[in-house]
């Protein structure tokens, strides 16, 4: 006897992914007849997506089956199971919001555990995998605005530059823009970030056009507070503008501009830490006020750690120079969360929420009181978290999180897909890039699906065409080397393969996050050399085109990968065929990284969305090739 359990399928459970409190959740397993096929059949056979088995092949089973619930490190409970003609069914709801596992037991037969691409199947261990299940609050939602659209993430003193940049004591002005940024240590043994090249607000108010015609809607900016080095992750003071960047009404210019050609401006929000050099701890006694490094009457003394006090203090991973902020603080809090505080002040800029920095850092109850703060302001802010897991069951310093129970975050950074995109680029194993897909749709609150921001680089990754090329350095003297470039044809390669990656990127539940440059071929290896500045004078006019191609197609068809379902079709080696719907609106992509080519049946004509071309039933798919197509009348 054959069972069929598929968590993504809504015939077997009527909620896909997460829950909420008190949704009613009814759970299907079916009961088959001896060698029935569940497979999808699209072409030549392969290993395909399974679909629900037809009542016909089904069979009414003569065995009691249960349900095995537990919350998170709890036991499990035992709920019977009702028997119908297809197999076995329950309906329950859940009242408290958490992490849960479930599996199935079926009596003198075994356990329905979590297998493969989270498909079910039988084991008879006692210890089995259960499916994960989230359960959020019954008032978690997401903004609408974000989903559906398209992030570009800006390093602003690399984008671009409008203007002379000030001379400032500390930093070393570049007027060499483009060239290698700084990575040697002092004779301390110290980077100190302090070169900078210039970039500003002026600047990327001045590409708006250009990133409009990309497709964007959101602009995502790395840190732009006062701070000492050219990365600005070193706080040094909350409540202003560097003045590298310009000043307040120079952002409150590029927030409205940006606006007016439907593009929304978030912040990077660095709360964990701040730099030694400010106005908070001033361990070298720049600022006019008195800091906590030196004297333990200063108003910010409760907001660090001190081992031994001033030398010796918690500091984020041992490095001296980021002070780490006690969230414990009450005073701290009221800085950041209050009225007139951090949050709220740049929120009322028009600005539309937050990227959290080492969420992974924050305290849950940092992280609460945090959104409490910012949907206050704005109810509609987004608020995204660094995690570079599977957040849904992440543990971080031995604490389950608790960030997507509706209390916590909107979003994260969707680090599994950006290396399961590359694995398959790099290995053509499709069912590994099925698998990591079918794990987010099913863990994740659909709330939080949609709002996934899908990377394939960051300020803090190799460039993506630089992973893709395939080039190795052992340390940043040879990242700093010519030879740490690809050629002329690896290059072309590279960007070939960038192509069918940024398909996948486009087209996966969530919003694809365009690391500034990528569109534009950056190479480039860990920080700093995957900053360097954008190069407006050398633009790769086809590969820009890809991507506003890309972005053509999600507005044209916004309402589908806003929060439209996503359906594996098939997966066969290194074809990977899927299809986004919403309604009665469907969208189909498939990526081939394989030397195999393949045949698609289609029944009735559909249209290329790159070529504009209509496609007559069926599609000759070629060896590393990719499409994405819609029926032609839509």
């Amino acid at each position: 006897m054959q069972f069929y359990f598929n968590p993504l399928d809504p015939a077997c459970k009527n909620v896909v992914g997460g829950i909420k409190q008190g949704e009613i959740l009814q759970l299907n397993i079916f009961c088959l007849k001896n060698e029935v096929d569940t497979s999808q059949n699209y072409g030549e056979k392969g290993v395909f997506s399974p679909k629900t088995p037809a009542s016909e092949d089904c069979v009414k089973p003569n065995a009691k089956a249960f349900l095995r619930l537990n919350h998170d490190g709890e036991a499990p409970t035992l709920y019977p199971m009702i028997t119908t003609d297809f197999g076995w069914t329950i309906s329950l709801s859940i009242s408290g919001i958490g992490l849960y596992f479930y599996s199935f037991t079926i009596e003198n037969v075994g356990n329905i555990a979590c297998g493969h691409l989270e498909m079910g199947y039988l084991t008879s261990s006692d210890h089995v995998d259960g499916f994960l299940l989230t359960v959020s609050s019954a008032d978690y939602r997401t903004p609408d605005w974000f989903k559906g659209g398209v992030m570009y993430q800006i390093f602003p003193d690399r984008f671009c530059k409008v203007g002379n940049a000030p001379v400032l004591k500390g930093r070393i002005n570049r007027e060499d823009w483009g060239g290698t940024p700084s990575f040697l240590p002092n004779e301390q043994g110290k980077v100190l970030n302090n070169d900078f090249f210039g970039g500003n607000f002026k600047g990327i108010e001045s590409k708006l056009p250009y990133l409009k015609d990309l497709g964007v809607t959101v602009i995502y900016c790395n840190p732009i507070f006062e701070a000492a080095s050219n990365h600005r992750y070193d706080t040094s003071d909350y409540m202003k503008i560097d003045p590298m960047l310009g000043n307040e009404q120079d952002f409150d210019d590029l927030v409205k501009a940006a606006k007016k050609l439907g593009i929304c401006v978030i912040l990077d929000g660095v709360f964990n830490h701040t730099g030694d050099n400010s106005v908070y701890f001033n361990k070298y006694g720049e600022y006019p006020n008195v800091g906590a490094y030196q004297s333990k009457d200063s108003p910010y003394y409760s907001w660090y750690v001190f081992k031994e006090f001033p030398n010796k203090y918690e500091s984020w991973w041992g490095i001296d120079i980021l002070p780490e902020v006690n969230k414990n603080s009450a005073e701290y809090q009221n800085f950041i969360f209050g009225k007139g505080g951090v949050l709220k002040k740049w929120l009322g800029f028009g600005i539309g929420g937050y990227r959290l920095d080492v969420a992974d850092e924050l305290p849950d109850f940092f992280l609460k009181k945090l959104r409490k703060s910012v949907k206050e302001e704005d109810e509609n802010a987004i608020i995204i978290g660094e995690v570079w897991e599977d957040a849904s069951n992440k543990i971080a310093y031995s604490t389950r999180r608790e960030y997507l129970q509706g209390y916590e975050l909107d979003s994260v950074m969707n680090y599994p897909l950006k290396d399961a995109i590359i694995a398959y680029i790099q290995t053509g194993r499709a069912v590994d890039l099925a698998h990591c897909i079918r794990v987010l749709i099913s863990h994740y609150p659909k709330e939080t699906l949609d709002c996934l921001m899908n990377i394939l680089g960051t300020h803090d990754t190799v460039r993506i065409l630089t992973v893709l090329g395939g080039i190795h350095c052992q340390n940043k003297q040879e990242m700093a080397q010519d030879w740490a470039f690809l050629n002329e044809n690896a290059r072309k390669n590279a960007i070939e393969k960038l192509k069918m990656a940024a398909v996948l990127q486009f087209t996966a539940p969530g919003v694809p996050s365009i690391y500034y440059g990528d569109e534009n071929g950056m190479e480039g290896h860990i920080d700093p050399f995957c900053r360097r500045c954008f190069d407006w004078e050398h633009l790769n006019e086809d590969l820009i085109a890809f991507y506003k191609k890309l972005g053509k197609i999600r507005e044209e068809y916004r309402e589908i990968f806003k929060d439209g379902m996503f359906e594996l079709l098939r997966v066969d080696e290194g074809f990977f065929f899927y299809k986004r719907t919403k309604n009665e609106k469907e969208i189909y992509v498939y990526t081939n990284n394989s030397s195999k080519s393949y045949l698609l049946n289609l029944p009735e004509d559909y249209k290329d969305c790159f070529s504009e071309q209509i496609i007559k039933k069926e599609i000759n798919v070629e060896p590393y090739s990719y499409k994405i197509f819609v029926k032609s009348n839509s």
